[in-house]
């Protein structure tokens, strides 16, 4: 049996992040699942809890916060201790052990749910891609002071009922940037093929893209990726259109005029993009006005 299992070296970083996050730990919880925010909780458990075979819907930040967390892939284990931040991916089967501290300290994560990632974070390319074997998988976060420091900013913004959604989707993304070139993250960055498609032609919407282009850009060819999309219930030009409509809709409620919103958004014929829009979100272009 191999065991990862990293030395004290970062003990004092794995304590410095306890102790920011030690207001949102409850000394008396039961067991049980606890809401902090939308898709940030914590997960307690008063006795050791095996769950084997269990499918995550989607990959998910973790910070140990009591007692010790035992993740399993074949004959892999995985152990992390009181401040260690890990990334679990999504829809793939592991074992999962949450072993307690002792009969009074229990046991408590800090989970954040990531099912997309936001707009503006660049999903993993096709040169990044490359199969890991489950043996090889890591899924402990290496930390450092910035880490830390975004880790406890972020995690306080998110479950805060105070702050509103831009500044929680701000603090998300400063995580999320200290997290994108490190290897155990990368569940994180992994996005469907409908997606990854998306967020190319969202990234350049007014560009003259085509199946044959934007399939080379995924290392795909273009019969596959045409055949993938139909798999997953969509095609190259819906999302297309989804995502030129999207982009005129937000040059609207910046200020733009129909003319530069059409523009914006890859139309050359303006009276096209208002059938367009008027199909899709049931009022002409005109009639949007920034708030």
């Amino acid at each position: 049996m191999n065991i990862h299992y990293k030395s004290s070296d970062d003990a004092h970083l794995r304590s410095m992040l306890v102790d920011r996050l030690r207001p949102m730990m409850a000394p008396n919880r039961t067991a049980g699942r606890y809401a902090h925010s939308n898709r940030l909780f914590s997960y307690c458990s008063i006795d050791r809890e095996r769950f084997r075979a269990i499918e995550l819907p989607c990959p998910i930040i973790g910070i140990m916060l009591r007692g010790y967390k035992e993740v399993w892939l074949g004959d892999t284990t995985h152990v992390f201790e009181p401040g260690t931040v890990f990334v679990l991916p999504g829809r793939v089967p592991m074992d999962v052990v949450n072993i307690p501290a002792g009969l009074t300290s229990g046991y408590e994560s800090l989970l954040l749910e990531v099912p997309a990632l936001p707009a503006g974070m660049t999903p993993l390319t096709a040169g990044e891609k490359t199969s890991i074997r489950d043996g090889d998988r890591q899924f402990r976060v290496p930390l450092d002071l910035d880490l830390v420091n975004t880790l406890a900013h972020a995690a306080t913004a998110i479950a805060s009922e105070a702050l509103g959604k831009a500044v929680k989707a701000v603090r998300l993304m400063e995580v999320l940037t200290l997290l994108r070139p490190i290897p155990a993250a990368r569940p994180l960055f992994e996005a469907s093929l409908p997606d990854e498609v998306a967020w190319l032609i969202g990234s350049a919407p007014s560009e003259a893209w085509t199946v044959e282009r934007v399939a080379e850009h995924l290392g795909l060819g273009a019969s596959t990726m045409r055949r993938r999309l139909a798999a997953e219930g969509t095609s190259f030009r819906t999302i297309v259109r989804v995502e030129r409509l999207r982009a005129g809709q937000s040059a609207l409620a910046s200020g733009a005029s129909s003319f530069a919103a059409a523009e914006a958004a890859g139309y050359a014929s303006r009276s096209h993009f208002a059938r367009r829009y008027r199909e899709s979100f049931g009022q002409p272009p005109s009639g949007r006005r920034p708030k």
